[in-house]
């Protein structure tokens, strides 16, 4: 497999809700450098990416950029409380798995939606 098509498969996986399909991706010493700290190791990854999830109402892909073993991707994740608020990873794949992973996105845009 490529590191194309291994991104490919593990964004896929986690945004239709196999969270543990995505996590067979995954080195077991991920690092995810994401808003508010870094996430080291794939049990901390998988809680991560298994708590946001379940909040995915649909994904639209923007781009893809492949550069040798890196892979970027940019895409709108849509909750309940955004829909157009872009989201990127730049992913570094070796040995078949994803090892590091770098995850840009506006945390304050997932609050829940303000109470009238």
């Amino acid at each position: 497999m490529t590191a194309e098509s291994i991104v490919r498969s593990y964004h896929l996986a986690w945004t239709s809700g196999d969270v543990d399909g995505a996590m067979a991706l995954v080195a077991d010493d991920i690092v995810c450098r994401a808003p508010g700290g870094d996430l080291r190791g794939k049990q901390a990854y998988s809680a991560f990416i298994a708590g946001f999830a379940p909040r995915l109402t649909g994904i639209e892909d923007i781009a893809s950029f492949v550069d040798g073993d890196r892979v970027a991707l940019f895409y709108y994740p849509q909750t309940a409380a955004t829909s157009t608020t872009p989201a990127a990873e730049l992913f570094t794949v070796r040995d078949g798995l994803i090892r590091d992973s770098v995850l840009i996105f506006d945390r304050l845009s997932y609050a829940p939606p303000p109470q009238e």
